[in-house]
């Protein structure tokens, strides 16, 4: 085998302090924009027009956030997920400023986890990953932790390091993006009429509609984002031979369809914590239900709500995370707690 080709790295690979300069920036372009709106069901009107974006204050029209996201995401795979089994969750993911059409993005991580599983195949990865655009300032930032499988079972496992990560990201820390206002925000092009004051914390919402998975579309969401994991693209990657879907493929489609109810939800500012409770495949039908878990006024006229997600194969018309025991229950296959900007 040449040795010119790029295994991937192994669990093995791995030691804590570890930084990795990842590969190849990626430019955002109004391309993504366009492909990103014909992949998932959104219709939130700062993305969507750069007219309501620049009555909200916002100097250029800014992508989605998890564009942003997933172009970060993507270049982190080929050096820390490239051999995984699953990503597992994320926390502490904080949205600096909005990303425009024009931004180059570059991303570097920091290993800051490791623990082997007990059967001495694979182990959990904990990273911290920091994209940056073309001026060095930080775009966004996030800890996810991923299962990776190891080379050499025979190795000895590593010591256990498990980092301390913050449940929430705090009020005071959620950055404020340069101009917004809400002031002259328009309820009638937005879409619906509720605002801040008009959700309360427990309350849930039930967002109705679903979306069947497909492989086309799941592939080409997932190469657009650069992101090379075998198990999303090569059916002998999985012992089960399917190939699975890009968690954050489910994310997005959630948070689209997340519209219905939360359609002045305009802007991700931090994603708390994430789980992919269950593997997703094409074919499977994708609901969605939010729990408002707090609140917190921003300005005087931007609140923030804090959400819980949840991605559902299937619709789940009585919004049950847990069973009684605790465990998740039948179903359910995103659980993400996250900020967003909401006109007061």
């Amino acid at each position: 085998m040449s040795s010119k080709t790029n295994p991937g790295n192994f669990f093995e690979d791995f030691q804590i302090g570890q930084v990795i300069e990842h590969a190849v920036p990626r430019t955002v372009t109004e391309g993504d924009r366009a492909v990103y709106g014909s992949l998932y069901p959104t219709r939130f009107a700062i993305p969507s027009s750069a007219v309501f974006a620049a009555a909200s204050g916002l100097a250029v029209h800014p992508v989605e956030e998890l564009i942003a996201f997933h172009i970060a995401f993507g270049k982190t795979v080929p050096d820390v997920s490239l051999n995984a089994v699953a990503n597992l969750g994320y926390a502490e993911l904080r949205f600096h400023q909005p990303v425009v059409p024009g931004d180059t993005l570059s991303t570097k991580s920091e290993v800051i986890g490791l623990k082997q599983n007990s059967n001495g195949k694979s182990g959990v990865v904990y990273v911290r990953s920091t994209a940056t655009n073309q001026r060095g300032e930080t775009a966004l930032e996030w800890v996810r932790w991923v299962m990776v499988h190891k080379r050499d079972t025979e190795l000895p496992a590593p010591e256990t390091v498990l980092p301390e990560l913050a449940k929430v990201v705090a009020v005071e820390d959620l950055v404020i993006p340069a101009g917004l206002d809400f002031a002259a925000y328009d309820f009638a092009l937005a879409g619906e009429p509720f605002r801040y004051d008009d959700y309360a914390v427990g309350e849930k919402i039930d967002h109705v509609d679903g979306v069947t998975l497909t492989e086309s579309e799941h592939q080409q969401a997932t190469r657009l984002w650069q992101n090379t994991a075998k198990v999303h693209f090569n059916k002998e990657a999985r012992p089960d031979g399917r190939n699975l879907i890009y968690g954050g493929h489910v994310i997005s489609m959630a948070r689209a369809l997340s519209f219905n109810g939360l359609a002045n939800a305009q802007m991700i500012s931090a994603i708390n914590g994430g789980s992919h409770v269950a593997p997703a495949f094409a074919g499977t039908t994708v609901y969605a239900w939010s729990e408002v878990l707090d609140k917190a006024e921003i300005s005087d006229t931007v609140g923030a709500l804090r959400l819980r997600l949840v991605a559902t194969s299937g619709r789940d018309e009585s919004m049950t995370l847990r069973t009684d025991e605790g465990k998740y229950a039948d179903g359910v296959l995103l659980d993400l707690d996250y900020w967003v900007f909401i006109p007061r």
